[in-house]
């Protein structure tokens, strides 16, 4: 897939109302730091000061880390210990970083949102790894799923998962 010029992302200011929940710690100021002449020489150049700009491609960068995780030191490397704690721990992981994602989406805090919303897909991806998913396959997926009515493509999906002998609650 050709790659499109990124634009250098505009620092995002937290809506005044979006307060965090008791007890959660508020979010460092990104603002001085995309201030700085470095990070504004690293937007110009299309990067920030994590590497290069923000884009889609950084999942499946992430994939391949956490693939490449699963036989290293769970002593040392967190995917690698929570993969080998099984696909149940993983999915039990991806849950709880879900819960959080709502939690931060119903409160407004969008900050937050943000974050747990990256925790959610992390988690994700450690899950596909786990159960020998590629991106690939979910990329095509949702491909195929493309200009299908949302109401026609559960309805064949019903069909799908009743024949599948799932567990999945309706």
């Amino acid at each position: 897939m050709p790659k499109k010029p990124i634009k250098a992302a505009k620092p995002v200011k937290p809506a005044k109302s979006a307060k965090p929940a008791k007890g959660v710690a508020k979010p460092a100021s990104r603002a001085k730091a995309a201030a700085s002449p470095m990070a504004a020489g690293h937007a110009a150049a299309g990067h920030t000061l994590a590497g290069p700009a923000a884009s889609p491609e950084v999942l499946d960068r992430l994939w391949r880390v956490v693939l490449d995780r699963r036989d290293a030191d769970p002593a040392i490397s967190h995917s690698a210990r929570l993969l080998s704690r099984g696909i149940a721990k993983c999915a039990q992981k991806l849950g709880e970083e879900a819960v959080e994602c709502i939690i931060e989406a119903v409160a407004g805090n969008k900050p937050a949102l943000v974050a747990e919303s990256a925790d959610v897909l992390y988690h994700l991806l450690v899950v596909w790894v786990a159960a020998g998913v590629t991106p690939q396959q979910v990329w095509a997926e949702l491909q195929r799923r493309e200009g299908v009515s949302g109401v026609a493509e559960k309805a064949a999906r019903r069909s799908l998962v009743s024949r599948a002998a799932t567990r999945k609650i309706p």
